[in-house]
């Protein structure tokens, strides 16, 4: 049996336990690497997760619930994970939130809590990752950032200043680790069925009286000239790329997967 490319790898992926974070995880999984999940939900559907994964993918797995709002959660995690694995070679940095609201109706707890997570919890996870990474002279950071880290939308003031944030993040964590075996580049997702975004489909619905159908193709065709949806499965084969020889010469890239949206 050939051996897979990420054998003996670990990677931690915060907001792993749905959506984008769960693509990724799963992607890296299948190439070989042992799997740190992180993010809320349910106990019993996180260890059932934890246990598919591993089945499935013949990797060891763990869980970590840190809050990403707070430093000394994240801190823990970080120590615990390399405890337990002896080394983070890959970081994914994908928790967010979002929040809409005009900019002097916007709740300030809201705008601290958006860039906690979105932008200073992969600062945090990213200065503890990167010592371990240099004693081993590799390592891959990946942020993922948002459309909205290269264009904005009205009414999401928080979420794309800490996407654009995370990009400039992004570019400066490449340069400083440019002439090592480190690399960290962003990936740029569009419109994503995630459950977040599943909500905002069924509220429009809702508010408009039309079929699901009709508000998705609506919430697309607003900013995704493709028509359909990117998947957490295209992203995961991407942050797969990032992770391989191939691309060792990738460095501080804004990699937007978007249907189109910033191409017009």
């Amino acid at each position: 049996m050939q051996t897979r490319p990420l054998a003996g790898k670990t990677a931690l992926v915060t907001g792993s336990t749905s959506g984008i974070g769960l693509g990724i995880a799963q992607a890296l999984a299948a190439e070989g690497a042992a799997i740190v999940f992180n993010g809320f939900g349910d106990a019993a559907h996180i260890a059932a997760l934890q246990k598919q994964t591993a089945e499935q993918f013949g990797v060891k797995t763990a869980y970590f619930g840190a809050d990403m709002t707070k430093p000394a959660e994240i801190e823990q995690m970080m120590n615990d994970a390399l405890a337990q694995f002896g080394s983070i070679d890959i970081l994914v940095n994908n928790a967010g939130i979002q929040h809409v609201a005009n900019v002097e109706d916007f709740p300030v707890e809201r705008w601290d809590a958006v860039i906690a997570i979105n932008l200073t919890s992969a600062f945090h996870t990213t200065r503890l990752a990167l010592p371990a990474m240099k004693q081993k002279n590799w390592g891959r950071i990946i942020n993922i950032a948002s459309a909205h880290g290269l264009v904005a939308s009205a009414g999401k003031s928080a979420y794309v200043a800490s996407k654009h944030g995370i990009v400039g993040l992004t570019k400066v964590t490449a340069l400083e680790n440019a002439q090592t075996g480190i690399t960290c580049n962003a990936i740029c997702p569009g419109w994503v069925l995630t459950p977040l975004v599943q909500k905002q489909v069924d509220a429009r619905a809702a508010a408009n009286s039309i079929s699901i159908d009709q508000a998705k193709r609506e919430l697309l065709m607003e900013k995704q000239p493709s028509g359909e949806f990117v998947t957490p499965e295209q992203l995961g084969a991407l942050a797969v790329f990032m992770c391989s020889d191939a691309a060792s010469q990738v460095r501080g890239v804004a990699w937007n997967m978007d249907g189109g949206w910033v191409a017009q």
